[in-house]
């Protein structure tokens, strides 16, 4: 808790997240969706190092968004996380061994007003035995707040924190039969259940993800008697410099197409900011057709800039504009009327996702 406190004291991206918490198992047949792990994750950054302590803890629904538009999805987040049921081990009040069943969140609130919109908040407590582990807690990950939100796995997303947990331990490893692994990662008995199968869709797809947005790379073993794969081992090993210069890179830009830059596919501009189409390419716009301004765009561009007030997030929109064109490079020339309006729109998104609110 004095790392969690220390961190959130100093800003950035960076929080902690109690070993306990992440290596809490999943119930057989439970687990958390992608979207609900990644709001339990901003929970705890926002809680810091008061998240052990019994009071509500209040996060805006605006940080919660990521390249989606309205809040309709955080009710259902918030009920997956009530409903959602974890183990750990214990002993009861006889001092036997015991298996003690919890949920991590026991009450929320969210404001539902119509005009509330991204101004709205929500605020929940944590359950005392969640709060009960957090405290007791004797181990921590260090995650990224952008790498949280990049992941488009939920294995990624779990394997990334248990690397995170271990990457700087004596022997940086983790190693389980096919039971554990399934435990730790919330992978469902019923599926995937012939080992290729889970190597190609859970392995190979978390390995690419934490690779590209990871400060971390992943490799592992598996260990087979006769033919059958019986257990896994992963080894985490810390990225060099160009690597994490490369990552960062990567953190900066939008997340639409990274999935394409994964698998090594050749993305046109709209691709890259999120606009997709089967459609042969259209010859150049006419002259009246908006185009981006080289200077300002507070004068004479107001659908520009009323895009950058409302999406993104208070910050300076000719600030946004400059980071747009960077990133834009030469392919901004090409993009021009609904095109250009779809790619600025989605990039303002991005930038406050990335960076917070001004």
């Amino acid at each position: 808790m004095r790392v969690a406190a220390a961190l959130q004291a100093k800003g950035g991206d960076e929080f902690a997240k109690p070993g306990s918490i992440i290596e809490v198992k999943f119930v057989r047949g439970e687990s958390l969706s992608l979207t609900a792990s990644r709001l339990l994750a901003l929970m705890i950054l926002t809680a810091g190092g008061d998240a052990w302590e019994e009071k509500p803890h209040r996060m805006r629904k605006a940080d919660i968004r990521r390249g989606h538009k309205g809040n309709e999805r955080i009710s259902d987040m918030l009920q997956e996380l009530h409903r959602t049921l974890f183990a750990v081990d214990d002993r009861s009040w006889r001092g036997k061994k015991a298996t003690t069943l919890f949920s991590l969140i026991s009450s929320s609130r969210e404001e539902t007003e119509e005009d509330g919109g991204e101004a709205g908040w929500i605020e929940w407590v944590f359950t005392p035995d969640a709060r009960k582990l957090i405290q007791a807690s004797e181990t921590y990950a260090v995650l990224n707040r952008q790498a949280v939100l990049g992941f488009r796995s939920n294995y990624a997303l779990k394997l990334y924190e248990i690397g995170a947990l271990r990457l700087h331990r004596r022997q940086a490893t983790w190693k389980g039969d096919m039971a554990a692994l399934r435990a730790a990662l919330g992978i469902p008995p019923d599926v995937y259940t012939d080992f290729a199968q889970l190597r190609r869709k859970v392995l190979e797809r978390a390995k690419a993800e934490i690779d590209q947005l990871a400060h971390f790379r992943v490799e592992w073993k598996e260990i087979r008697q006769g033919r059958k794969v019986t257990d896994i081992e992963f080894r985490f090993e810390p990225k060099d410099a160009p690597q994490l210069i490369a990552t960062v890179d990567e953190l900066e830009r939008h997340s639409v197409g990274r999935r394409q830059l994964r698998i090594g596919e050749v993305e046109g501009v709209e691709v890259a900011m999120g606009i997709r189409s089967s459609a042969p390419t259209e010859p150049t716009a006419k002259s009246d057709d908006l185009v981006f301004p080289n200077g300002t765009i507070s004068f004479g561009f107001d659908d520009l800039a009323s895009i950058a007030r409302r999406e993104g997030g208070g910050w300076d929109i000719d600030l946004i504009a400059a980071a747009f064109r960077t990133q834009m490079g030469p392919r901004l020339e090409k993009v021009r009327g609904a095109r250009l309006l779809k790619a600025w729109t989605g990039f303002c998104e991005g930038w406050t996702t990335r960076r917070g609110r001004a």
